[in-house]
C-alpha cells in the first residue's frame, strides 16, 4: 500500500490499546508501519536494483523483528531528547509553593510493550501489501516466491476514510468536550473505541473483497469470454467499487481481457479490442531475459509479457552508436497487471515506472537498460 495508509494503521494500532500500557507505543507503533520501505533507498542504486530489492527482506517474517527493533531504536533516541528537555524546562520553573498540586507525572516507559507495538505494525505492513496485486515475499529468503492477495488497490479510499475517521472524530469530540465542561482535564486515552472500530472495519472490508475477487474469477470461469483453452485468469482490483474487477484470461496464443460487474453478474469482453496477441519468442527476446532487468522484472512480474519492438528508441537512454554492419533493438518489459485503466485517465499502459526497457545488439548483446525513464548503469 502507500505510505498514507501504513501510516494510519501504525497510529491506530497504538490508539487501540497499547498506548495505555506504556508510553511511546503509538510513536513506535507509527514509525514502524512505514519503516519497511526504507528498502526505497535502493533507488540509488539504479531503478531495476531498485525493483529487485523493493519488498525485500524487510517485507518479511524474518525482517520484521529487525524493522521493529529499529523504529524502536529511533522512539528511544526520541524519548532522550524528550526527557532532556523536559528536564531543562523543570529546572527553569520556580519551586512549587507549599501546599500547592504535585506536577503531572509522564508515563512510564515499558520498552518491552514499545517492542511489542512496533513489532504489531511492521506484521501489518506485510499484510497490507499482500492485499493488492504487487505482492510480497514474506518467508524470503527461504522461499523467493512472491504471494498476492490482488483483492484491494493498493491507494484504496473506503480504508483512508475509516482511518481518518478513528484519529479525527476523537480529537472533535476532545475539544467539544473541554468547550462545554467545566473539568480542566480531559481523558488522556481518547479514541480507543474508534480505533478498534477501523481496524476491524478495513479487515471486514478485505473479507467482503476477498469474497468478490473469487466470485469474479467463478464468472468467468462459468461463462468463459474465449473459446481457446485457458491456462490462468487473473483478477485485478478497482478502486472504490468492490464489484467491479478487470480480468485477464491467459490461453496458450493471447490474452483476453474482460470487465466483471460482481453485483450484477455482468461480463463485458470484446474478442476484437479486449485481446492481445503474445509477442514472438525472438532471439532478442531470448537475450533480454538473461539480462539483469530480464531476470529482475520475470522474478516479479507474475503477468510479465516481453516485447521486441524493433529499432525504437525508449526514454532514458541513447540507442547504442554502431557500424552499418550491426543492427540493434528494443525489448520491452511490461505487466498486464497494471495495463487497465484503473485511474480513469483512458490509458491502458502500465506506469512508467513499471515498466523497462533493454536495447539488444546483434540480437545477443546488451547495450543499455532502463526502467521507468531511468537507466540503470
Amino acid at each position: 500500500m502507500e505510505p498514507i495508509t501504513h501510516f494510519l494503521t501504525g497510529a491506530c494500532i497504538g490508539r487501540a490499546g497499547l498506548n495505555r500500557k506504556t508510553a511511546y507505543a503509538t510513536l513506535a507503533a507509527l514509525l514502524a508501519a512505514e519503516a519497511a520501505d526504507l528498502d526505497v533507498f535502493w533507488s540509488f542504486a539504479g531503478p531495476v536494483e531498485s525493483l529487485k530489492h523493493h519488498r525485500g527482506i524487510t517485507h518479511t517474517f524474518l525482517g520484521a523483528p529487525f524493522v521493529a527493533a529499529a523504529a524502536v531504536g529511533a522512539t528511544w533516541l526520541y524519548s532522550r531528547w524528550h526527557q532532556r528537555r523536559r528536564a531543562r524546562r523543570l529546572a527553569s520553573l520556580p519551586p512549587p509553593e507549599p501546599g500547592a498540586p504535585e506536577r503531572a507525572q509522564s508515563q512510564p516507559i515499558r520498552w518491552s510493550w514499545v517492542y511489542l507495538s512496533a513489532l504489531i505494525s511492521s506484521l501489518s505492513h506485510i499484510a497490507l501489501d499482500w492485499t493488492n496485486n504487487y505482492g510480497v515475499r514474506p518467508f524470503y529468503p527461504f522461499n523467493p516466491r512472491w504471494y498476492a492477495g490482488s483483492f484491494v488497490f493498493i491507494a484504496e479510499p473506503a480504508m483512508w476514510i475509516l482511518l481518518f475517521a478513528a484519529l479525527i472524530i476523537p480529537a472533535i469530540l476532545g475539544l467539544a468536550e473541554r468547550e462545554i465542561s467545566s473539568r480542566r482535564t480531559s481523558r488522556p486515552f481518547r479514541g480507543r473505541s474508534m480505533a478498534i472500530f477501523a481496524l476491524s472495519g478495513i479487515f471486514l472490508l478485505w473479507c467482503f473483497r476477498y469474497v468478490q475477487h473469487a466470485q469474479a474469477e467463478a464468472l468467468v470461469r462459468n461463462n468463459p469470454v474465449s473459446l481457446a483453452p485457458v491456462d490462468r485468469i487473473g483478477v485485478e482490483p478497482y478502486p472504490w467499487n468492490p464489484f467491479r474487477w478487470h480480468v485477464i484470461v491467459d490461453t496458450p496464443g493471447y490474452y483476453q481481457f474482460a470487465e466483471v460487474n460482481t453485483r450484477t453478474g455482468d461480463i463485458e469482453s470484446d474478442p476484437q479490442t479486449d485481446q492481445m496477441f503474445k509477442p514472438p519468442y525472438t532471439p532478442a527476446v531470448q537475450a533480454a531475459n538473461q539480462t539483469l532487468l530480464g531476470q529482475v522484472y520475470l522474478d516479479w512480474g507474475t503477468w510479465a509479457v516481453v516485447s521486441d519492438l524493433g529499432q525504437t528508441q525508449v526514454v532514458g537512454i541513447d540507442p547504442p552508436k554502431l557500424p552499418p554492419s550491426r543492427t540493434w533493438t528494443t525489448v520491452e518489459f511490461t505487466d498486464l497487471r497494471f495495463g487497465y485503466d484503473f485511474r480513469g485517465t483512458g490509458n491502458t499502459r502500465p506506469p512508467s515506472g513499471l515498466t523497462g526497457a533493454v536495447y539488444i545488439v546483434d540480437g545477443r548483446e546488451e547495450a543499455g537498460m532502463e526502467m521507468g525513464g531511468r537507466e540503470q548503469k
